[in-house]
């Protein structure tokens, strides 16, 4: 007996039923629509962490998925394995007409893509992919010569000038549920046959909205709740963009929905420069010679820096998987240019550790700190991080919370490089490196 013809959604970046664009679209197409769901071990394997926050995140939503899916008489299958494998197994055990998902736009993720949809075009099976997880991307926001911004003000005036309504119109998804595949419950692979335990994590709400009106002011002060904390969210997509969007655009203060833009300006940019991954977007910053202390990067990693904003930070993000976006710019500008160790060593801590780590975003960041991304500003801009306390946590209040030993000069470690020393053997260094 012929087996029904059906079409698959892949979920990936997009964990979530109500306005997805590629879901929308599937269940729009002829046939029924089943859902998938791949725990990838080409990128399990890679992380660290047994007790991963994200992957925990990652299965609570999958679970939330699967439940809700169930009630609406249909199944979420989970696989677990390399996708190529997995493919291969829903390629035997369905007839598919259709599959899709939407666009990924991180190097691994790109190439994965292109290897599946090269065997199901051997099967004569249609891979459609759709825009969902910005709401700008790829070539929609360029010069009038078409080539990409590689400097964010610019790229953030077109970004408004191409804004209009039907661009964060949400997709109606709820209005062809019934077009989901009927079928039985399958069951979910368990976090420990994937090699994970549950982390004990807390994780952010989405409750982003209550920041907005007075973010512009609050959101450098790192001892307040002034940010929203909802790139865990946007990074798995159990949020819209265009929810966000159109929440923000409502306020007279721009200044939220800016930092919505630079997370669409760096992704802009790792689709069209991928190798921006882990080589220097200005190829100059490539020859510079880093200390790389590997006993001072140990430090930095801890909070034993002697530099307490710097400190608070790093154990903010070691406890929480969070750190306050200053701080990650006064830590980030530390290791790479006071410690002279390369940015990609702090990249690759951040992607590890961070709750919303985002590569795009990581990358572009760490590269922003270094001096070697897309930023305007010259390579002489280094952080004070006694100044960058005095102006941004005056009471201490962020510095006493996650440093409590700060107070005991007998207990806390003295600082492990001279500032005014350390300024001076980075500019030695870039000049050097930028002259050849």
């Amino acid at each position: 007996m012929a087996k029904q013809l059906i079409s698959i959604f892949w979920f990936r970046r997009d964990l979530r039923l109500d306005d997805n664009a590629g879901l929308y679209h599937a269940l729009k197409g002829e046939h029924p629509v089943l859902c998938v769901f791949i725990f990838d071990k080409d990128i399990l394997d890679k992380l660290e962490d047994k007790d991963d926050a994200r992957v925990t995140f990652i299965y609570q939503a999958i679970e939330d998925l699967h439940n809700k899916l169930q009630k609406l008489g249909s199944t979420l299958l989970v696989l677990y394995g390399k996708p190529l494998q997995a493919w291969e197994s829903i390629l035997n055990d369905y007839n598919i007409a259709a599959v899709y998902t939407n666009h990924d736009y991180e190097p691994y993720a790109k190439q994965r893509d292109e290897k599946i949809a090269k065997i199901l075009k051997e099967k004569a099976i249609p891979f459609n992919t759709y825009k969902d997880q910005v709401i700008f991307d790829k070539n929609e926001v360029v010069k009038d010569d078409g080539l990409p911004y590689t400097v964010y003000t610019p790229y953030m005036r077109r970004w408004y000038s191409k804004l209009a309504s039907f661009y964060f119109k949400a997709y109606p998804v709820n209005g062809y549920l019934q077009h989901l595949y009927k079928a039985a419950p399958t069951a979910l692979p368990g976090l420990k046959e994937m090699g994970f335990i549950k982390s004990e994590c807390k994780f952010p709400g989405k409750h982003y909205e209550e920041v907005i009106t007075d973010y512009h002011e609050k959101r450098d002060l790192p001892a307040i709740k002034g940010t929203s904390h909802v790139g865990l969210h946007l990074r798995f997509g159990t949020v819209s963009i265009r929810q966000l969007v159109q929440t923000a655009f409502g306020y007279k203060d721009k200044t939220w929905l800016n930092e919505l833009i630079w997370r669409e300006f760096y992704m802009m940019i790792l689709d069209h420069f991928p190798q921006t991954i882990d080589h220097a977007f200005r190829p100059a910053y490539d020859r510079i010679k880093w200390e790389n202390n590997e006993a001072q990067f140990e430090a930095w990693c801890e909070g034993k820096t002697g530099y307490p904003i710097v400190d608070a930070g790093m154990r903010e993000l070691n406890a929480t998987g969070f750190m306050h976006n200053r701080v990650r710019m006064i830590s980030a500008s530390f290791l790479s240019k006071d410690l002279l160790i390369d940015w990609r060593w702090g990249e690759r801590y951040f992607a590890r550790k961070l709750l919303d780590y985002e590569a795009a975003s990581n990358v572009g960041g760490w590269q922003w700190a270094a001096g070697s991304g897309t930023d305007a500003a010259p390579y002489f801009r280094i952080f004070n991080p006694d100044a960058q306390t005095k102006k941004f946590d005056p009471k201490l209040e962020y510095i006493k919370k996650w440093v409590p030993e700060y107070a005991d000069f007998s207990k806390y470690p003295k600082p492990i490089v001279d500032h005014a020393f350390a300024r001076d053997r980075c500019l030695k260094a870039f000049k050097a490196a930028l002259a050849k």
